[in-house]
């Protein structure tokens, strides 16, 4: 059975000893941190489940912790409860401005903060797994805001942005997606032949654009590139031939065809692949076809 894991963030942590109490009654395993850096720290080495955030703390306070989390992307879909004496509107908006997903007014009603604490949990959970389901099958997600910044991203569509921009980071990584609004699809190449692309799929949500990231190494552009071509079955047989090293007297004595006849299908293979030679065409196939 799972554990979920809750941290505690307040210069006075002894003041919530009655609500860690409760949270460890109800199975939650509880993580304590007196101040923003120290929350930081804690997070470098163990990732809860949620947060429990004050938000006027000495130092780094809680608003500033929060966005810093947010920035992070191993730590932005950790949900953040504001728990403060600031009750005011405009501390309230600050609350949800630096990424909180709720905002409690102390002193605290422990079973309100249970049922609130458990009801984001289980909505974190659930988003988490649909983000990294997406990634199944090879395939990346990113969401850009009206603003232009990075929203959310899969686990790995993540990993590809810091490998293909690692010199630019995520500005450099916006500035190449930007290219998209005059295009649904953008392709970022490596010297080694590996390439990611990324296809928009449109809006989603309050000027929110989802965008789709593959990578192909030389394999699987190759295999793209076949797939294509829409070559006709007699086509892909003579391709398939000629990528076993069959001479043309040999694929049409095996198709029962004339030598002609296996060049003019070629010559139509040849165009639509965009190759020359027929030994273009045979190790452009060899790895799909056999």
């Amino acid at each position: 059975m799972r554990i979920d894991v809750v941290l505690v963030v307040d210069d006075r942590p002894q003041s919530l000893g009655a609500l860690c109490n409760e949270l460890e009654a109800e199975g939650y395993t509880v993580l304590v941190a007196p101040d923003g850096l120290t929350a930081l720290q804690r997070l470098e080495l163990a990732t809860p489940d949620a947060i429990l955030m004050d938000a006027l703390m000495p130092g780094l306070d809680g608003f500033e912790t929060c966005r810093r989390i947010k920035a992070d992307a191993s730590w932005a879909h950790i949900p953040v409860i504001f728990m403060t004496g600031l009750s005011e509107t405009s501390h309230v908006v600050e609350g949800f401005a630096a990424g909180g997903v709720d905002y409690v007014v102390k002193p605290v009603r422990t079973p309100e903060v249970l049922a609130r604490l458990a009801t984001h949990v289980r909505n974190a959970r659930g988003a988490r797994m649909a983000r990294e389901a997406l990634d199944v099958g090879g395939h990346g997600v990113l969401v850009i805001d009206g603003r232009g910044r990075i929203a959310w991203r899969s686990p790995q569509a993540q990993r590809w942005l810091a490998e293909y921009f690692s010199d630019g980071g995520e500005e450099r990584a916006l500035a190449w997606l930007r290219q998209g609004d005059a295009a649904v699809r953008l392709e970022r190449r490596t010297d080694d032949g590996r390439m990611l692309v990324a296809r928009r799929l449109g809006s989603v949500d309050f000027g929110d654009t989802m965008w789709l990231l593959t990578q192909r190494t030389p394999d699987t552009a190759e295999a793209a590139r076949l797939a294509s071509a829409a070559l006709t079955p007699r086509e892909t047989e003579v391709l398939s031939w000629i990528a076993k090293g069959k001479t043309n007297r040999d694929v049409a004595d095996i198709l029962g065809m004339s030598p002609r006849t296996v060049n003019k299908h070629l010559e139509h293979v040849f165009e639509k692949l965009g190759v020359e030679t027929r030994a273009a065409a045979a190790a452009l196939a060899t790895r799909e076809l056999g």
